[in-house]
């Protein structure tokens, strides 16, 4: 977007954007990018590309305000966010590497499935909330893999870590859903500052967007965090499914459309 052309709506637009993804960052412990992006293209006309590096930018600040947000509770594994990160530094390249060698319309509609699954597991297990990470050797790696799965579909599909890592610590390694959230916020650190280096060296970050955008999302991220500790975990697990139909439906959207690029 040329910031010749930019207005105060424009200005206001990008508060209201880190407004609500930093509320449902804090709230279900993602970086937002699935909130940002779609926004900015809607509403301040930005290229998909542009959204992407902007939205990165500014998660690395939102991230940052969950983490602190939830290490306040306790309620954040710092070996578990270690070992998921360096997962994730591994195989975020590999996705990139095979981006152009794989359907990305079945890649969406295998996300898609694996989304399903995890909502309607999500019916059945109710998290223990005094359940931390429990760590020895085979955990270790189990973690390290699941960070290289997350980076491998981020680099491939562009999805964000939290939403494959809060569901799998919850569902596959029996962590508190406050713990996962937590994690998963100090796990992308990491990984969104190293996407915003390449985006920067590509021109793909708006800074003053990403700024306003990071600056509101200091002020709802906590707030998430904090409704997140409250609400009854049964109802954390609704909520959680809720946005996940949301990503789901915009995955279904996406292979949809790139099945037809495809023919």
């Amino acid at each position: 977007m040329n910031a010749a052309a930019r207005t105060p709506k424009t200005s206001l637009a990008f508060l209201a954007i880190g407004l609500l993804s930093g509320f449902m960052s804090g709230l279900f412990g993602v970086g937002g990018g699935t909130v940002i992006v779609p926004l900015l293209v809607l509403l301040a006309a930005f290229g998909q590309k542009l959204a992407s590096g902007t939205s990165g930018a500014s998660i690395i600040v939102t991230a940052a305000v969950g983490v602190i947000s939830y290490a306040v509770q306790g309620q954040v594994n710092g070996v578990a966010a270690a070992l998921l990160a360096v997962g994730g530094v591994v195989g975020a390249p590999i996705g990139a590497q095979l981006l152009h060698r794989i359907s990305e319309a079945a890649l969406r509609w295998i996300f898609v499935g694996f989304l399903v699954v995890v909502m309607i597991s999500l019916f059945f297990i109710i998290p223990d909330r005094t359940a931390g990470v429990p760590m020895n050797v085979w955990i270790g790696i189990a973690l390290i893999a699941t960070g290289v799965v997350t980076g491998v579909l981020s680099g491939l599909i562009g999805v964000g870590g939290g939403i494959i890592v809060v569901p799998v610590l919850i569902l596959l390694f029996g962590t508190s859903d406050l713990v996962a959230k937590g994690t998963s916020l100090l796990m992308m650190i990491p990984t969104t500052m190293s996407g915003a280096w390449r985006n920067w060296r590509n021109h793909n970050i708006d800074w003053a967007a990403a700024g306003l955008i990071a600056l509101a999302t200091c002020v709802t991220t906590p707030l998430g965090a904090i409704v997140a500790g409250v609400v009854d975990p049964v109802v954390a697990n609704w909520l959680f499914v809720a946005f996940l139909v949301v990503i789901a439906a915009q995955m279904a959207q996406r292979a949809i459309r790139a099945g037809r690029k495809g023919k």
